[in-house]
């Protein structure tokens, strides 16, 4: 990192957006979990699309590594540098715009929150279509980079369903600016889904445009318990394909131990499986729910809430799940999508190898069972590198062999880059290559995610 670069990147955005100091880089380095740690040369911290456009010129031209951060909530290493990089961070394009309550949309920053989004859109009636449990830290420009899914996935789809529009800033200095006020547009290249999903490899989000929904008038919110996970993921596979489903929620009994240990927030229903179903609409869905579960395999009466109250305290062993994974230190996450039919034996396969490489460690499994997007996360899981590493590389060949994919929703990141050909062909891998290197050709990018 040299004074002439520093020179320049303090007279884009002011002396004071920059920093050099090695303990404000040592906060930056590390990522959500506290697992891994990297190393940076500089903090740079544009105020518009033209300063991260200016900011990335700037680099390549002196050849400094970039990589980007927004809310740093990545769960596979996604924002933690490796080659003295400086680091961009997204966190003063925070703005939300005014939503347009006719067309029901709204444009934010990159550095805007979730939870920020989720605020604006509530306060003009309306509703954003995905939730995730770090919605106050998680920002929307990282959450389209990985293309994040959460807890409204089986209702509203993925965050690229959301994004109608982009502004992108690429390494050459240039910005995309894909805006259109027409739903139907076929008009040249999709280059807003391009950029969602590519991690920030090909270009740096900084603005976007976003989808809104009508709130729904009524709600219902169960918890059923289960003994047996098959029975839990036939119930999972009848709800999914249901008019009006709004969540459908896997926790496991050891999760949900740990919350009543350590958060106060014990399970509502017994069972080595819980099972939390949302449906919502225009009208009460509570007979229609009735129905459904009257057949199901339960270990018992479910609980249901048809009140706000009832529904934020069923809600909450689902909440609670990721504030109490670090109680033991990291836990060694895995985010794994998997057909239905193979959840139980997976699960199964997991904690024995678990047992296998780390006898100590928790697995506590929880997640979106409607699209066999489940979270596996080790708590208490302390091995050194070469076990870990043992241990990470036979459950990335258990998930393939399981016929899933290596990654879901938090993207490929550092963590997992190894592991790419076991979701992706070689020819797949060569067309993404080709990509990345026609937008950044020196691979100066978030040089560590994806393809290291």
């Amino acid at each position: 990192m040299s004074d002439s670069l520093t020179d320049q990147l303090a007279a884009i955005v002011g002396a004071k957006y920059v920093s050099t100091d090695p303990d404000v880089l040592a906060g930056r380095c590390v990522d959500y979990t506290g697992r891994y740690r990297g190393r940076a040369a500089a903090l740079v911290r544009p105020g518009s699309d033209d300063e991260v456009a200016a900011v990335l010129r700037a680099c390549r031209d002196a050849g400094a590594y970039v990589t980007v951060q927004g809310g740093r909530t990545s769960l596979v290493a996604g924002t933690v540098p490796e080659h003295d990089d400086v680091l961009l961070s997204t966190e003063r394009l925070s703005a939300v715009g005014e939503v347009d309550v006719v067309e029901r949309r709204v444009r934010a920053g990159a550095g805007a929150t979730l939870g920020a989004v989720q605020r604006a859109a509530t306060a003009a009636g309306l509703v954003f279509g995905v939730d995730l449990a770090a919605r106050d830290s998680a920002t929307v420009g990282g959450m389209a980079s990985t293309n994040a899914g959460g807890l409204r996935t089986v209702r509203y789809g993925s965050m690229g369903e959301q994004v109608l529009g982009l502004e992108v800033s690429l390494v050459d200095g240039s910005v995309v600016r894909r805006h259109s006020e027409v739903r139907s547009d076929n008009t040249g290249y999709d280059l807003a889904s391009l950029f969602v999903g590519a991690e920030g490899t090909l270009g740096v989000i900084t603005s976007l445009d976003l989808r809104l929904y009508p709130t729904p008038a009524q709600r219902v919110t169960a918890i059923a318990g289960f003994d047996d996970l098959d029975a839990l993921v036939a119930v999972g596979r009848e709800f999914r394909d249901v008019d009006g489903i709004a969540a459908l929620e896997l926790v496991d009994a050891r999760a949900s131990a740990l919350t009543a240990e350590h958060a106060g927030v014990g399970p509502a229903v017994d069972g080595a499986w819980q099972l939390l179903i949302e449906l919502a609409g225009d009208v009460d869905l509570t007979d229609r729910l009735a129905d459904l579960l009257s057949n199901a395999e339960l270990a018992g009466e479910p609980a249901v809430g048809v009140d706000t109250a009832t529904q934020f305290r069923l809600w909450q062993v689902r909440e609670a799940v990721a504030d109490v994974l670090g109680v033991y230190g990291p836990p060694l996450k895995f985010d794994v999508s998997l057909p239905l039919s193979m959840i139980s034996e997976f699960a199964t396969a997991a904690t024995a190898l678990v047992a296998e490489h780390a006898p100590d460690a928790i697995p506590v499994l929880f997640g979106h069972v409607g699209e066999g997007n489940l979270h596996l996360n080790l708590v208490r899981c302390v091995l050194d590198a070469d076990r870990e590493r043992a241990l990470y590389s036979a459950m990335m060949s258990l998930i393939a062999d399981s016929r899933g994919n290596v990654s879901s929703e938090h993207g490929v990141g550092t963590k997992k880059r190894d592991y790419l050909t076991m979701s992706r062909t070689d020819a797949d891998v060569a067309a993404m290559r080709v990509l990345k290197t026609a937008f950044d050709p020196d691979g100066r990018l978030n040089p560590a995610v994806l393809f290291g």
